[in-house]
């Protein structure tokens, strides 16, 4: 073989070795970080939580107060995600087929609670609702009651979740474009038999996308419903509060017995969400 050749071989060989060791390390460095910051965090939730048997378990879980932190997390996502679902499908046709006045504000509006810390949203609604706060008077004057209550909760809980199904829904749409419903209004069809037979089937997969973030973060967050609940046990607090007051209070198995559950529900919205991507690719 002719040398030049021959040394054009082994660089590639060399090239090669040196590509798939490169490889492998980026490969065990991504192993080794999920272990440290994802697995090891994980098998710890359920061996605290276990650490005194399922006996020990199933009794934190079936304690009064965890029971009315389980129904009041379900009952503000119950509320929460059914109005962002027609809010985000809403805003998102609106801006996806329409040029108005004060369409980029409402954009920005959208994305505003990405960008405002949970805890400053919660300290909004307070000094709007709260006793001293600008509406405060009124309400306490007509007996109604939203910090400290549920209605606070259910409001902090709607601020926080509503961008999520607006902006995995506007994508889609801009995407597919407005031919096909033109067309079904030039044969005659309605507005509203538009909309349920052309376009929501376009975007089912990017509504129930973000119909799962958005449960997912209503009954994950802890922020803005900490500083609206008032933390009063057995009332007003949700799933995330109760897993915090049982730690600070050194019950360690009933704190992580809370957490495996928001644990396992994380676990769940994974796997569904891996699912409808799947199902939406395969389509």
């Amino acid at each position: 073989m002719h040398p030049t050749s021959l040394l054009l071989l082994r660089q590639k060989e060399h090239a090669r070795s040196s590509s798939a060791l490169v490889r492998w390390l980026l490969i065990g460095t991504a192993l080794l970080f999920l272990s440290v910051f994802l697995v090891v965090p994980l098998v710890a939730v359920f061996h605290h939580a276990f650490q005194k048997g399922a006996g020990a378990y199933l009794a934190a879980l079936q304690d009064p107060e965890a029971w009315s932190a389980i129904r009041l997390t379900v009952l503000a996502a119950l509320i929460s995600v059914p109005l962002n679902l027609v809010f985000g499908l809403a805003s998102a046709w609106l801006i996806a087929r329409f040029r108005f006045p004060g369409r980029d504000l409402l954009i920005t509006l959208i994305d505003l609670p990405f960008s405002v810390s949970p805890v400053i949203a919660g300290l909004i609604f307070v000094l709007l609702f709260g006793r001293q706060g600008w509406l405060g008077p009124w309400l306490a004057s007509h007996d109604i009651s939203i910090i400290f209550a549920v209605p606070g909760i259910v409001l902090a809980t709607l601020f926080v979740t509503f961008p999520f199904v607006a902006r995995e829904v506007l994508p889609v749409m801009q995407a597919q474009g407005s031919d096909e419903e033109e067309a079904a209004l030039t044969l005659g069809a309605s507005g509203w038999r538009t909309f349920f037979s052309v376009t929501l089937p376009k975007v089912k997969w990017g509504v129930l996308y973000g119909v799962i973030l958005c449960n997912a973060r209503a009954m994950g967050e802890f922020g803005a419903v900490s500083v609206v609940s008032g933390h009063v046990r057995g009332v007003t607090t949700t799933l995330p509060l109760h897993a915090e007051i049982l730690y600070n209070e050194y019950d360690f198995v009933g704190a992580f017995a809370v957490a495996s559950l928001l644990t396992l529900l994380g676990l769940v919205t994974l796997a569904v969400k891996k699912y409808v991507e799947w199902r939406a690719q395969a389509l």
